[in-house]
């Protein structure tokens, strides 16, 4: 297989594919149809951005001038018994939909989420109390040191809180499975629409378009908490405002750019700090090509990140 073998767009407009609704032109937008294609573009390409459902992300208004691969084409799963296959581009909602009309448990606190099973297992989302970690017995990755497809155990996988081996960068994940319990159907039904309504009261849906929480749980302590003691719910810039509901969602009032929410962060990151002396960790991704203004906030907000 050759690179021009590949659906490529070249100097694609990339906002309209992220759920912020924000992001500017990308030199080039590769499109891997299958697990064959996405390998050949892992060993072709010297430079690249791996992205998926762009459900948690802020991607630059400056756009980026290099390669951006989108693997939301990689979509084969399958249900085996109590084993589920996945690829990395399975949207989450979709897996934990099937999974339950299979009698399977573990899968409930997917339901909402918009991301994709590869961008769930890299920040190993979770809510309910459920994790997508507790689940997974091996992961499929590339190693991008020796351009070749390994199998690693879950406890080879550095799983934490929003954690995992694949924030390293040495590891790109193609597929995972998963080991669920049997469960009664009306139990699991039960339970996605219970974890359904807990997000329609705390989190915007995406018609007003977010990219989920904004900062992580400090330990022992919720973002949340701190940013609605700190008068966060009152924060906004011109484009971009904190939900109503919930001070840790940002969400693009309609013509929103990266600038805005970057600034709105920044506020948010010092209203806390100011009154809890605490600083909080961005859970938003922030990539592209940065603006010095947006160099410069990057490097207040992520410092702990890039230690």
């Amino acid at each position: 297989m050759k690179l021009s073998d590949i659906e490529c767009r070249e100097n694609c407009d990339i906002k309209n594919l992220t759920t912020f609704k924000i992001g500017g032109t990308v030199r080039n937008l590769y499109l891997p149809k299958n697990q064959q294609e996405l390998v050949c573009l892992l060993n072709e390409l010297d430079d690249y951005i791996l992205l998926g459902n762009c459900s948690n992300i802020l991607f630059s208004s400056n756009g980026y001038s290099g390669n951006v691969i989108l693997t939301t084409s990689l979509k084969y799963y399958e249900i085996r018994g109590n084993l589920v296959i996945s690829e990395c581009g399975v949207k989450g909602p979709l897996l934990s939909q099937k999974v339950s009309e299979a009698g399977l448990s573990g899968f409930e606190f997917m339901i909402g989420f918009p991301g994709t099973i590869g961008g769930e297992i890299y920040m190993n989302a979770s809510a309910h109390g459920q994790s997508i970690s507790d689940t997974i017995k091996k992961c499929c990755l590339y190693d991008k040191q020796t351009k070749n497809v390994v199998y690693k155990d879950k406890s080879e996988m550095d799983f934490g809180y929003r954690k995992s081996i694949l924030q390293e960068g040495r590891y790109i994940l193609l597929g995972a499975e998963f080991e669920l319990k049997r469960s009664k159907s009306e139990d699991i039904k039960t339970l996605m629409s219970r974890n359904l309504e807990s997000r329609r009261e705390i989190q915007p849906d995406l018609r007003h378009p977010n990219a989920g929480s904004v900062f992580r749980n400090p330990e022992n302590d919720s973002a949340g908490r701190l940013l609605e003691k700190a008068g966060g719910k009152l924060l906004k810039t011109d484009n971009a405002e904190v939900w109503a509901n919930h001070a840790n969602f940002i969400v693009n009032c309609g013509d929103a750019d990266s600038d805005d929410v970057l600034e709105l962060m920044l506020k948010m990151y010092t209203a806390v700090k100011e009154k809890f002396t605490i600083e909080l960790t961005p859970e938003i991704i922030f990539i592209g090509d940065r603006t010095e203004k947006e160099e410069q906030i990057c490097q207040i907000l992520y410092q702990k990140m890039q230690k």
